[in-house]
């Protein structure tokens, strides 16, 4: 009982108090009529309370997600399904779901009467702003009595899972010589031949080791080559992430972080969609994904949940040991640049590999403005920097269209005439 009388309101608790008071005097005053009164006022209330804590308990709900995966920008829907379990009928039932401020407004609703007989299913829309794993929920629901003197709440529903993926943007064109493209095929070009086995050579390097020195190509060039036994005979691309917080500028949908996410989807998606073997690799080198056996579709998924989990590093700078691509050709994508991350993205890659790269103008996220053609100096000494290291660069910003950024990267893949696939 008293845990029913918790549920009174201040009308309800009022309206009680009254009751006693009118009791007290008609004791006092010796009328009993007003005891009647007395006795009505005060029973109400607790009826009424008793009445709403065990209509409360009838009542169950149920969640569904449409769809459980949805993308940044585009519209999903909640459907909500409310029935009565006991045979006690429920007064007034106010619903409100948990929504976090990613996914919109956080959806009331007001139930009159639950029929016994059917449920009542309610819907709301949800347009995710920002990536990630959300969590909807829990539903909760207020019951209270047409006089207004009770109210319980009582959490219906927990946490539903929501996975909000990055926007991914449709790209036209592949570089040239990237697999099924124009150009030769670099899956080939490491296995020619049935039973032959890899000779790809380079020139001699200070360090190399002499008993990997390929005698037959010295003697045709004049100079000393060496054989490159590491090298994978598949031909595909790995895709670089650079997801440092302090290499980003911007916050919310509107960062630079967002942008490189999106951009790396999209470039995933496409490549895989064209045929390639993709992998995604972080800027420290770690794998998010792999091209898999099972399809493009399941590929698709793979890379779009990773993506949407991923969260910025707190690393300060890019950190790899080895060379991230595994000798396939390389795109990064990455946001500021220091001296010694540029050292460090080309000590470790090979000679005659296309390495390409779409470098973010970070301070247009910021809000800086600058002058049509001028960037800022730190942006344009690493545009020399990856140049001078053999990287094709093109500088992002977010007034380009990503479609164009690509085109572009396309584009500056064939002006310097290297091949995707390990030409040398």
């Amino acid at each position: 009982m008293l845990r029913a009388l918790s549920g009174l309101t201040t009308r309800g608790r009022c309206l009680l108090a009254a009751g006693v008071a009118a009791a007290v005097c008609s004791v006092v005053l010796n009328e009993r009529d007003l005891l009647r009164v007395a006795v009505f006022v005060v029973a109400l209330p607790l009826l009424v309370a008793a009445f709403i804590s065990a209509s409360r308990l009838s009542i169950g709900a149920s969640r569904k997600l449409l769809p459980e995966r949805v993308s940044v920008g585009s519209y999903g829907e909640v459907q909500l399904d409310l029935w009565r379990s006991g045979r006690l009928p429920a007064g007034e039932v106010l619903l409100e779901d948990g929504v976090p401020y990613a996914l919109g407004a956080r959806p009331r609703f007001v139930v009159e009467r639950l029929p016994h007989d059917r449920t009542v299913g309610l819907r709301y829309p949800i347009q995710p702003v920002l990536r990630g794993i959300q969590q909807v929920g829990p539903l909760r629901a207020t019951i209270t009595d047409p006089f207004g003197l009770c109210e319980f709440e009582r959490e219906l529903i927990g946490h539903s899972r929501l996975v909000v993926v990055p926007r991914v943007v449709g790209l036209w064109g592949l570089p040239s010589g990237a697999g099924i493209g124009a150009g030769d095929d670099g899956s080939i070009r490491l296995h020619a031949g049935q039973g032959e086995a890899d000779v790809i050579v380079r020139q001699y390097r200070q360090g190399d080791d002499l008993r990997k020195v390929h005698w037959r190509s010295t003697a045709r060039r004049d100079e000393i080559m060496v054989r490159v036994e590491e090298r994978p005979w598949r031909g595909g691309t790995t895709v670089l992430l650079d997801h440092r917080a302090a290499a980003h500028h911007g916050a919310g949908p509107a960062s630079s972080l967002e942008w490189a996410v999106s951009f790396a989807a999209s470039v995933c998606l496409h490549l895989r969609r064209s045929g390639h073997r993709v992998r995604l690799v972080t800027e420290h080198g770690q794998t998010l994904t792999d091209t898999p056996g099972e399809g493009a579709e399941h590929y698709d998924n793979i890379v779009l949940d990773a993506l949407a989990a991923l969260q910025p590093a707190h690393q300060r700078d890019i950190t790899l040991g080895s060379d991230p691509a595994g000798g396939q050709e390389l795109i990064a994508i990455l946001g500021t640049v220091s001296n010694e991350a540029v050292h460090e993205l080309a000590q470790y890659r090979p000679r005659g590999i296309r390495s390409l790269a779409v470098l973010l103008d970070t301070p247009t996220w910021a809000g800086a403005i600058n002058a049509p053609g001028h960037r800022a100096a730190a942006t344009e000494e690493s545009i020399a920097l990856l140049r001078a290291a053999g990287w094709g660069v093109v500088v992002a910003d977010p007034a380009t269209p990503m479609p164009q950024i690509w085109a572009e990267l396309c584009h500056t893949a064939a002006r310097r005439g290297t091949l995707i696939g390990g030409a040398l």
